[in-house]
């Protein structure tokens, strides 16, 4: 029988944990401050208690498979950890081969090319790509989509080759909350949202506000959101530790808590836990 039950587990579906040590974060350079420092359970799991949360999914934070393997290790550890989001190069010839012995592990839920550092715009359009991502369907793996507005244009072409592959958009595509040019992101979301297996990622976005962020500052990218997908497509996540350049853990879960009031208690479950279990473990069968 699993651990896991969908219809009582809260989930924060994206978080990170990371050692300097490692040295293979080449984002994270002390100009980040408060971030540049190690991560650890230890410092996560009082924040979880705190918001009754009972289990994360952890996310890729270094382009290396070496770093997947430190993940997977944590996690084997780690009884709140539900899962890992790793990282493979899909360019690599033997992709396929590479994703079989990953996808070996349970844990492994998902993979995340980091999209957004990648120079060619376009590369998730890449029909070379094929192997990769029809090797993470056959392996019942999740694409977590690490997008900005520009990339997703090419997710829209990606989404149409790999209709089988489980999809989920990260910190809603990073829309400009600095400038407030949300036109294009929003008809870029729309057409995204209209392919009925994707989900979206409520994480992030107060990262890419201001300092002088209010609730009301991200109302119209989560009313969009919740106008798209529905609250049965959508799913929270703090990005923590990257959340504290912007705001305490606290601060990001009861903005998110305030800008989804309107919801049943049914669909705020479903968005705060029952949707993560349901894409990212029961795709593994673990529930």
């Amino acid at each position: 029988m699993s651990r896991f039950r969908a219809d009582a587990m809260r989930i924060d579906a994206h978080q990170h944990f990371w050692s300097l040590a490692r040295s293979d974060y080449g984002w994270l350079t002390p100009a980040l401050g408060p971030i540049h420092r190690d991560f650890s359970p230890a410092d996560l799991a009082p924040l979880l208690a705190q918001h009754g949360i009972d289990r994360t999914i952890l996310v890729q934070a270094a382009p290396t498979q070496a770093e997947t393997a430190f993940l997977l290790d944590i996690a084997a550890k780690t009884p709140f950890v539900a899962g890992v989001v790793g990282w493979a190069d899909f360019d690599a010839s033997d992709i396929a081969e590479r994703i079989a012995a990953f996808a070996g592990d349970p844990l492994l839920v998902g993979l995340r090319p980091m999209v957004q550092d990648i120079e060619d715009d376009d590369w998730l359009a890449q029909p070379a790509l094929a192997p990769a991502f029809e090797a993470m369907a056959a392996h019942h793996l999740v694409f977590d989509a690490l997008l900005k507005p520009r990339h997703i244009a090419p997710m829209l072409t990606l989404l149409e080759r790999q209709p089988d592959l489980a999809c989920v958009i990260d910190h809603g595509a990073k829309p400009d909350l600095i400038t407030g040019d949300l036109a294009g992101w929003r008809d870029g979301m729309s057409a995204l949202a209209a392919h009925p297996g994707l989900t979206c990622k409520l994480s992030g976005l107060v990262t890419e506000a201001g300092p002088d962020w209010t609730p009301e500052t991200l109302r119209p990218v989560i009313g969009h959101l919740l106008a798209t997908f529905g609250p049965e497509r959508l799913i929270f996540g703090s990005d923590w530790p990257v959340v504290t350049l912007r705001a305490s853990y606290a601060q990001w879960f009861e903005t998110a808590a305030i800008l989804l009031a309107d919801l049943t208690e049914a669909q705020r479950a479903a968005v705060f836990g029952g949707n993560a279990a349901k894409l990212y473990l029961s795709q593994r069968g673990r529930q």
